[in-house]
Protein backbone atom coordinates (compact mmCIF):
# COMPACT_ATOMS: atom_id res chain seq x y z
CA UNK A 1 0.00 0.00 0.00
CA UNK A 2 1.52 3.49 -1.12
CA UNK A 3 1.57 6.00 1.49
CA UNK A 4 -0.21 8.52 -1.07
CA UNK A 5 -3.33 6.66 -0.58
CA UNK A 6 -3.43 7.40 2.91
CA UNK A 7 -1.91 10.71 3.68
CA UNK A 8 -2.91 13.77 0.88
CA UNK A 9 1.02 14.48 0.16
CA UNK A 10 -0.34 17.08 -2.31
CA UNK A 11 -1.33 18.92 0.12
CA UNK A 12 1.22 18.10 3.34
CA UNK A 13 4.64 18.04 1.52
CA UNK A 14 6.17 15.48 4.65
CA UNK A 15 8.97 14.92 3.22
CA UNK A 16 9.82 19.11 2.06
CA UNK A 17 12.64 20.39 4.50
CA UNK A 18 10.73 23.18 4.30
CA UNK A 19 7.56 22.08 5.36
CA UNK A 20 8.97 19.88 8.20
CA UNK A 21 10.55 23.08 9.22
CA UNK A 22 7.58 25.28 9.52
CA UNK A 23 5.48 22.52 11.52
CA UNK A 24 8.73 22.54 13.92
CA UNK A 25 8.15 26.19 14.38
CA UNK A 26 4.10 26.15 14.95
CA UNK A 27 4.37 23.23 17.40
CA UNK A 28 7.28 25.09 19.17
CA UNK A 29 6.09 28.69 19.37
CA UNK A 30 1.99 27.04 19.75
CA UNK A 31 2.49 23.62 21.43
CA UNK A 32 -0.35 22.34 19.06
CA UNK A 33 -0.73 21.54 15.11
CA UNK A 34 -3.55 20.72 13.38
CA UNK A 35 -3.46 19.78 9.57
CA UNK A 36 -7.33 19.00 8.25
CA UNK A 37 -7.72 16.93 5.84
CA UNK A 38 -4.44 15.03 6.28
CA UNK A 39 -5.71 11.57 5.98
CA UNK A 40 -7.46 10.96 2.41
CA UNK A 41 -11.06 10.69 2.00
CA UNK A 42 -10.89 6.41 1.20
CA UNK A 43 -8.31 6.28 3.89
CA UNK A 44 -10.75 8.30 6.35
CA UNK A 45 -13.69 5.72 5.47
CA UNK A 46 -11.23 2.34 5.89
CA UNK A 47 -10.58 3.31 9.19
CA UNK A 48 -13.51 4.47 10.61
CA UNK A 49 -15.26 1.25 9.36
CA UNK A 50 -12.67 -0.99 10.82
CA UNK A 51 -13.34 1.28 14.36
CA UNK A 52 -17.14 0.78 13.56
CA UNK A 53 -16.75 -3.33 13.15
CA UNK A 54 -14.39 -3.94 16.40
CA UNK A 55 -15.87 -1.11 18.89
CA UNK A 56 -17.79 -4.34 20.55
CA UNK A 57 -14.24 -5.53 21.57
CA UNK A 58 -13.03 -1.90 22.91
CA UNK A 59 -12.22 -2.04 27.00
CA UNK A 60 -14.56 0.66 28.20
CA UNK A 61 -13.60 2.52 31.96
CA UNK A 62 -14.45 5.64 34.21
CA UNK A 63 -11.66 6.38 36.11
CA UNK A 64 -11.06 9.56 38.88
CA UNK A 65 -7.43 10.92 38.95
CA UNK A 66 -5.74 14.42 39.43
CA UNK A 67 -4.31 16.28 36.32
CA UNK A 68 -1.45 14.96 37.06
CA UNK A 69 -2.13 11.21 36.61
CA UNK A 70 -0.59 10.16 39.72
CA UNK A 71 -1.98 8.59 43.03
CA UNK A 72 -3.07 11.20 45.86
CA UNK A 73 -0.26 13.07 48.05
CA UNK A 74 -1.69 12.31 51.43
CA UNK A 75 0.51 15.15 52.84
CA UNK A 76 -2.21 17.21 51.09
CA UNK A 77 -5.86 18.01 51.93
CA UNK A 78 -8.26 16.19 49.56
CA UNK A 79 -9.18 20.15 48.06
CA UNK A 80 -5.51 20.60 47.12
CA UNK A 81 -5.01 21.05 43.51
CA UNK A 82 -2.90 18.18 43.55
CA UNK A 83 -5.57 15.79 44.95
CA UNK A 84 -8.57 17.24 43.21
CA UNK A 85 -10.46 14.71 40.90
CA UNK A 86 -11.35 15.36 37.95
CA UNK A 87 -13.37 12.37 35.80
CA UNK A 88 -12.46 10.17 32.53
CA UNK A 89 -14.48 7.85 30.93
CA UNK A 90 -14.01 6.82 27.08
CA UNK A 91 -13.49 3.24 25.48
CA UNK A 92 -9.63 1.78 23.81
CA UNK A 93 -9.03 -0.58 21.09
CA UNK A 94 -5.35 -1.57 21.35
CA UNK A 95 -2.67 -2.05 19.03
CA UNK A 96 -3.39 -5.89 19.22
CA UNK A 97 -7.31 -5.75 17.60
CA UNK A 98 -5.57 -3.41 14.66
CA UNK A 99 -5.71 -4.94 11.44
CA UNK A 100 -2.56 -6.22 10.26
CA UNK A 101 -2.69 -4.69 7.14
CA UNK A 102 -5.02 -1.71 8.12
CA UNK A 103 -3.97 1.90 6.89
CA UNK A 104 -3.08 2.67 10.41
CA UNK A 105 -0.76 0.00 10.78
CA UNK A 106 1.03 1.68 7.34
CA UNK A 107 1.39 4.83 8.32
CA UNK A 108 2.26 4.67 11.82
CA UNK A 109 5.37 1.99 10.77
CA UNK A 110 6.23 4.55 7.33
CA UNK A 111 9.62 5.47 7.82
CA UNK A 112 8.52 9.03 6.00
CA UNK A 113 5.66 9.64 8.46
CA UNK A 114 8.05 8.80 11.69
CA UNK A 115 10.85 11.14 10.17
CA UNK A 116 8.63 13.90 10.00
CA UNK A 117 7.54 13.50 13.32
CA UNK A 118 10.97 12.98 14.55
CA UNK A 119 11.75 16.12 12.93
CA UNK A 120 9.04 18.18 14.59
CA UNK A 121 9.34 17.17 18.04
CA UNK A 122 13.09 17.30 18.05
CA UNK A 123 13.66 13.30 18.46
CA UNK A 124 16.47 11.53 16.58
CA UNK A 125 14.37 8.97 16.04
CA UNK A 126 10.66 6.96 16.85
CA UNK A 127 10.45 3.40 18.50
CA UNK A 128 7.27 1.53 18.76
CA UNK A 129 6.04 0.56 22.29
CA UNK A 130 7.68 -3.19 23.24
CA UNK A 131 4.30 -4.04 24.47
CA UNK A 132 1.78 -5.71 22.19
CA UNK A 133 -1.21 -2.90 22.97
CA UNK A 134 0.04 0.64 23.40
CA UNK A 135 1.81 1.86 19.94
CA UNK A 136 -1.60 2.01 18.19
CA UNK A 137 -5.08 2.59 19.85
CA UNK A 138 -8.77 3.47 18.82
CA UNK A 139 -10.85 5.37 21.60
CA UNK A 140 -14.21 6.01 21.63
CA UNK A 141 -16.11 8.68 23.49
CA UNK A 142 -20.28 7.56 23.76
CA UNK A 143 -22.89 10.04 24.84
CA UNK A 144 -21.53 11.89 28.01
CA UNK A 145 -18.39 10.51 28.09
CA UNK A 146 -14.64 12.76 28.04
CA UNK A 147 -11.48 13.35 29.29
CA UNK A 148 -10.71 15.07 32.50
CA UNK A 149 -8.03 17.57 32.69
CA UNK A 150 -4.84 16.52 33.20
CA UNK A 151 -1.07 16.97 32.13
CA UNK A 152 0.59 14.09 29.79
CA UNK A 153 3.68 11.61 31.10
CA UNK A 154 5.02 11.87 27.64
CA UNK A 155 6.28 14.82 25.98
CA UNK A 156 4.63 14.88 22.66
CA UNK A 157 0.98 13.24 21.36
CA UNK A 158 0.28 12.54 17.87
CA UNK A 159 -3.36 11.56 17.06
CA UNK A 160 -6.30 11.33 14.25
CA UNK A 161 -9.23 12.73 14.38
CA UNK A 162 -11.70 10.07 12.71
CA UNK A 163 -15.03 10.70 13.94
CA UNK A 164 -15.87 13.82 15.69
CA UNK A 165 -19.32 14.61 17.96
CA UNK A 166 -21.97 16.46 16.66
CA UNK A 167 -22.19 18.74 19.71
CA UNK A 168 -18.97 18.65 22.33
CA UNK A 169 -16.15 16.49 22.58
CA UNK A 170 -14.22 19.64 22.25
CA UNK A 171 -10.22 19.62 22.83
CA UNK A 172 -9.35 22.79 25.28
CA UNK A 173 -5.77 23.53 26.49
CA UNK A 174 -3.39 25.75 28.22
CA UNK A 175 0.04 25.65 27.61
CA UNK A 176 2.82 26.79 29.64
CA UNK A 177 0.75 25.64 33.40
CA UNK A 178 3.64 23.55 34.83
CA UNK A 179 7.69 23.14 34.31
CA UNK A 180 7.50 19.31 34.78
CA UNK A 181 11.22 19.59 34.31
CA UNK A 182 12.22 21.58 36.79
CA UNK A 183 9.58 20.17 39.38
CA UNK A 184 7.08 23.27 39.04
CA UNK A 185 3.54 22.10 39.76
CA UNK A 186 2.13 25.75 39.55
CA UNK A 187 -0.66 24.47 42.27
CA UNK A 188 -2.38 27.99 41.82
CA UNK A 189 -2.96 28.03 38.00
CA UNK A 190 -4.27 24.41 38.39
CA UNK A 191 -7.04 25.36 41.03
CA UNK A 192 -7.75 28.39 38.41
CA UNK A 193 -8.29 25.93 35.53
CA UNK A 194 -9.98 23.87 37.66
CA UNK A 195 -12.71 26.52 38.86
CA UNK A 196 -12.99 27.85 35.25
CA UNK A 197 -11.30 30.93 36.46
CA UNK A 198 -9.57 30.33 32.91
CA UNK A 199 -10.36 30.54 29.38
CA UNK A 200 -8.83 28.07 27.74
CA UNK A 201 -7.84 27.45 23.81
CA UNK A 202 -9.82 25.40 21.42
CA UNK A 203 -8.40 23.41 18.80
CA UNK A 204 -10.72 22.37 15.81
CA UNK A 205 -10.49 18.40 14.74
CA UNK A 206 -12.76 17.59 11.77
CA UNK A 207 -12.82 13.83 10.63
CA UNK A 208 -9.21 13.23 8.64
CA UNK A 209 -7.43 16.00 10.68
CA UNK A 210 -4.02 15.17 12.37
CA UNK A 211 -2.99 17.14 15.57
CA UNK A 212 0.26 16.85 16.52
CA UNK A 213 0.50 18.35 20.76
CA UNK A 214 3.02 19.02 23.53
CA UNK A 215 0.84 18.12 26.29
CA UNK A 216 3.31 17.60 29.43
CA UNK A 217 3.32 20.96 30.69
CA UNK A 218 0.13 22.11 28.53
CA UNK A 219 -3.11 21.11 30.79
CA UNK A 220 -5.62 19.90 28.47
CA UNK A 221 -8.91 18.13 28.15
CA UNK A 222 -11.98 16.99 26.27
CA UNK A 223 -14.96 18.37 27.20
CA UNK A 224 -18.15 15.96 27.52
CA UNK A 225 -19.60 14.36 24.27
CA UNK A 226 -23.33 15.96 23.73
CA UNK A 227 -24.37 14.46 21.11
CA UNK A 228 -25.66 11.05 19.82
CA UNK A 229 -22.54 10.41 17.23
CA UNK A 230 -19.47 8.14 18.98
CA UNK A 231 -16.64 10.39 19.02
CA UNK A 232 -13.43 8.19 17.30
CA UNK A 233 -10.21 9.31 17.27
CA UNK A 234 -6.65 7.53 17.05
CA UNK A 235 -3.29 8.03 19.30
CA UNK A 236 -0.45 6.70 17.03
CA UNK A 237 1.90 6.39 20.12
CA UNK A 238 5.73 6.32 20.07
CA UNK A 239 8.85 6.69 21.96
CA UNK A 240 12.00 8.37 21.83
CA UNK A 241 14.03 5.31 22.99
CA UNK A 242 13.56 1.18 21.96
CA UNK A 243 12.45 -1.57 24.22
CA UNK A 244 10.01 0.75 26.70
CA UNK A 245 6.64 -0.96 27.48
CA UNK A 246 3.52 0.90 29.27
CA UNK A 247 3.73 -0.52 33.08
CA UNK A 248 1.47 -3.51 33.26
CA UNK A 249 -0.66 -1.39 36.12
CA UNK A 250 -1.25 1.21 33.21
CA UNK A 251 -2.47 -1.42 31.07
CA UNK A 252 -4.55 -2.77 33.04
CA UNK A 253 -5.90 1.00 34.05
CA UNK A 254 -6.02 1.61 30.49
CA UNK A 255 -6.67 -1.51 28.44
CA UNK A 256 -7.74 -3.97 31.21
CA UNK A 257 -5.25 -6.90 29.81
CA UNK A 258 -1.84 -6.72 29.66
CA UNK A 259 -1.19 -9.24 26.74
CA UNK A 260 -2.99 -9.83 23.27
Amino acid sequence: MKLEEIIDLNRYLIMDDAFKEQSRQRVANKGALAMPGFLTEAALNAIREEGEQKQDQAFFSRQLHNVYLTEKNPEYPDDHAFNRQVESSKGCITDDIVGKESKLRVLYNSTLFKDFLSYVFGEDALYPYADPLSSINLHYAKTGQELGWHFDNSSFAITLMIQPTEKGGQFEYIKEVRDADAGEMNFDAVNDVLDGKVTPKQLSMDAGALVLFRGRNAIHRVTPNEGERTRMLVVLAYNSQPNIALSESARMTFYGKLVE
